[in-house]
C-alpha cells in the first residue's frame, strides 16, 4: 500500500501551511525549510511552478500519489460541472477522508491505517481500501470488535468538528455520507483551478 511515510513538519513548511493538522514544530518555524532559513532570497516562482506546487499540496493533504491524483484528475474531467470543484469532491468521498472527517481518526494518515487493518465497515461490511468511494447515502461505523479500540475511543472523545454532508450517530458510532460537500464547505485551503490549469497544458 503505497504512501508518503517522509518528514511531516518539512512539508508543511514548504508549503506555508499545518497540512497534516496542529504541529508545534510548524508553528515555530513557519518559513520554508533550508539551510538558509527564514533569511534566504528566493527566486520568484514561475507560473507552471505554482501549480506545481498546488498539486503537490493536494496530493499531501489527502495522502494520494501520483498515478491516483491523475487518475482521480481524468475522472473529474468525465463528469458534468466544474472540474476543480468535482476533483475536491472526489478526494473528500474517499473512505479514508471520511473516516477521518468523523473524528474516528485523528488524522488522515491514522484513518488509512484503520481502513486498512479492517476496523472499518461500509453499509455492514468490513471495508479495508483506504480509496474507496462513498455515494451519497452510504453508512460508514467502526466494526463491532474495534468499538473499544483505545485508539477510536481517544479521537472520539475529541471529536470537535462537525460537516454538514456528514451525519453522526453516537450511540451505533456510524456516521452517513449524506452529499457531496459543495467547494465552500470543504476547509482545505487548495487552489484547484491551478491544478487544472496545470493538467490542461
Amino acid at each position: 500500500m503505497a504512501r508518503y511515510r517522509g518528514p511531516q513538519t518539512k512539508i508543511a513548511r514548504k508549503f506555508g501551511d499545518a497540512i497534516f493538522g496542529a504541529d508545534k514544530a510548524f508553528e515555530k518555524k513557519k518559513y520554508p525549510p533550508g539551510m538558509h532559513g527564514a533569511n534566504k532570497r528566493r527566486k520568484k516562482q514561475s507560473e507552471y511552478g505554482i501549480q506545481l506546487q498546488e498539486k503537490q499540496k493536494a496530493k499531501y493533504t489527502y495522502g494520494i500519489l501520483e498515478r491516483q491524483f491523475s487518475n482521480l484528475f481524468k475522472k473529474a474531467t468525465r463528469k458534468k460541472g466544474i472540474t476543480g470543484e468535482i476533483l475536491l469532491q472526489l478526494l473528500e468521498s474517499r473512505l479514508d477522508n471520511v473516516v477521518f472527517r468523523l473524528g474516528i481518526a485523528p488524522s488522515r494518515r491514522a484513518a488509512r491505517q484503520f481502513v486498512g487493518h479492517k476496523h472499518i465497515t461500509v453499509n455492514g461490511e468490513v471495508v479495508n481500501i483506504p480509496s474507496y468511494t462513498l455515494r451519497p447515502g452510504d453508512v460508514i461505523g467502526v466494526r463491532e470488535k474495534s468499538k473499544s479500540l483505545e485508539a477510536i475511543t481517544e479521537s472520539l472523545s475529541g471529536r470537535a468538528n462537525t460537516f454538514n454532508w456528514l451525519e453522526w450517530d453516537e450511540q451505533k458510532l456510524e456516521g452517513k455520507f449524506l452529499n457531496m460537500p459543495e467547494r465552500d464547505l470543504i476547509p482545505e485551503n487548495i487552489k484547484e483551478q491551478l491544478i487544472v490549469e496545470l493538467y490542461s497544458k
